[in-house]
C-alpha cells in the first residue's frame, strides 16, 4: 500500500533488529501498554506468524517505508479487529526522530484508513491516546478521528495517574 511519500508493507525477517530495537524502547512502554521486554526469540516467533491473516491473527503490523529515502520509519498496526462488529484498533510510531513532524504519519494513517474503510470493509476505526501524548491527539483530530470519551485515570505512572482519550472514525 502505497500514499505519497510512504509505503505499508508486511513484516520481513530482515525487521527483527528494527522490531528488537523499537519493543525495548522504554520511552514507547507507557504508549504500548508494555511492561516487560521483548526476546529476539519472542519476535522471531512473532515475525513467523506474521502471514496470518487479520481473520486469523485478530492484528495486523505493518512496516512504514519512506520511499524516496529506502529506510523503514516506523510501524503501524490494526488490533483488537473485531469483524463481527467491524472495527478495529489503530496505533501508530513514527521511530525515527528524523521523519517526526513532516506528514508521514499523517500519510501512512490515511492510507491505513483507506485500506480498513474499503478493503476490510470495517464500519470505525479507534485509538486510545493518553492525555499527555498532544502530538498524537492532534494527529488523530487531523486525518478525522473524533473524541468519544476520556477514561479517567486510566494509566498508573511513576508520577501518579493520567487519563486516556477515546477516539473515533466512522466510515461514513
Amino acid at each position: 500500500m502505497k500514499y505519497k511519500e510512504i509505503r505499508l508493507r508486511a513484516l520481513e525477517p530482515e525487521d527483527l533488529e528494527l522490531l528488537y530495537e523499537w519493543e525495548n524502547n522504554h520511552s514507547y512502554w507507557q504508549i504500548s501498554n508494555t511492561l516487560t521486554p521483548y526476546s529476539k526469540f519472542t519476535l522471531k516467533r512473532y515475525l513467523k506468524n506474521s502471514h496470518k491473516s487479520i481473520y486469523e491473527a485478530g492484528q495486523l503490523r505493518l512496516m512504514i517505508d519512506h520511499v524516496a529515502d529506502n529506510i523503514t520509519i516506523g510501524t503501524i498496526d490494526i488490533f483488537d479487529f473485531d469483524p463481527f462488529h467491524k472495527r478495529a484498533g489503530v496505533g501508530i510510531l513514527i521511530a525515527n526522530e528524523a521523519y517526526r513532524r513532516k506528514g508521514y504519519a499523517s500519510m501512512s494513517l490515511r492510507c491505513l484508513i483507506d485500506y480498513c474503510f474499503n478493503t476490510l470493509q470495517l464500519h470505525q476505526l479507534f485509538c486510545n491516546i493518553l492525555a499527555n501524548n498532544c502530538e498524537s491527539i492532534d494527529l488523530f483530530r487531523k486525518v478525522g478521528f473524533v473524541e468519544a470519551g476520556i477514561k479517567k485515570d486510566w494509566v498508573r505512572t511513576t508520577g501518579g495517574y493520567i487519563d486516556e482519550h477515546f477516539f473515533q472514525l466512522i466510515n461514513s
